[in-house]
């Protein structure tokens, strides 16, 4: 009870944001009961059921969040690579991530649901400056027989805890899953994307890459932006699948294709729930 007027008390003051210090109960976004004929837009719905806090007024075209509020602007139909750079929060939704294990779409030059990003939305969920994003990490470990890797990420909008139950859940799929945790490529890094002026999802402690050898990255691969070429598939679907459960979309699925990297956008997840009716 103290702990919840305390948390009640330094949101009303502003000095923390929702749910960090909340008691975090895993959500499967996968089953996560949505509104059967839903009145509002989906994009609305999607943003306010995966953040804690976070409001929408779709009239007015804001959302608002610890205080701060941010245009969510419009998606006017750019190409993807223009929109890349700098996205409106409305076109971050432009691509609908599929929800299915199919690679088939990936093939489509710019397909790359989730890959667009607003970096002022995420400082404002999970930090702003490099100190702050460390200061609210967590750890996450995946053990199964004698395989084990520790990740960090985030505690706002309880990411570490879903990312703990993602892993928990993965491990009792059986040893096949265990190669994908034989050595992974990290999770915090507050740092650029190759080749960009954008901060990577891992500066915002949201994101995680396993596996590197059986992942596959397109600039790896010797791929052009537009013409990444064929992706090799070797990370099991029930890793995915679990992964997607609990929030985190995967970068096998982009035609610039990312194969060991998951990032935690719940949004997107539920945006394609809804869409698809």
């Amino acid at each position: 009870m103290l702990r919840s007027k305390l948390a009640a008390l330094s949101l009303a003051l502003g000095l923390m944001p929702p749910a960090s210090m909340a008691d975090c109960v895993a959500r499967d976004f996968l089953a996560l009961p949505l509104p059967e004929a839903p009145e509002r837009p989906a994009i609305a719905l999607a943003l306010e059921l995966a953040y804690e806090g976070l409001a929408v007024d779709e009239a007015a075209g804001v959302l608002t969040y610890n205080g701060q509020t941010f245009a969510l602007g419009e998606d006017p139909g750019r190409r993807p690579q223009e929109r890349l750079a700098d996205p409106s929060i409305a076109e971050t939704f432009a691509q609908v991530y599929p929800l299915a294990f199919d690679l088939g779409q990936r093939e489509q030059p710019w397909f790359d649901p989730g890959r667009a990003r607003s970096d002022a939305l995420f400082k404002a969920l999970y930090g702003a400056r490099e100190a702050e994003v460390a200061a609210s990490l967590k750890r996450a470990d995946f053990r199964r027989g004698g395989t084990a890797a520790r990740f960090s990420a985030s505690s706002r909008q309880c990411v570490a805890s879903q990312l703990q139950a993602a892993l928990d859940a993965i491990a009792a799929e059986g040893p096949e899953v265990e190669k994908v945790f034989a050595e992974v490529g990290g999770s915090f890094n507050w740092r650029k994307i190759a080749g960009t002026s954008r901060l990577s999802a891992h500066s915002f402690g949201i994101a995680v890459d396993f596996n590197t050898a059986l992942g596959g990255y397109w600039r790896w691969s010797g791929g052009t932006e537009g013409n990444a070429g064929a992706y090799r598939n070797q990370y099991p679907e029930a890793v995915v699948r679990q992964m997607e459960r609990y929030g985190f979309i995967w970068g096998g699925k982009w035609h610039h294709f990312d194969g060991m990297h998951f990032e935690y956008r719940p949004e997107l997840i539920l945006h394609a729930r809804l869409v698809s009716g």
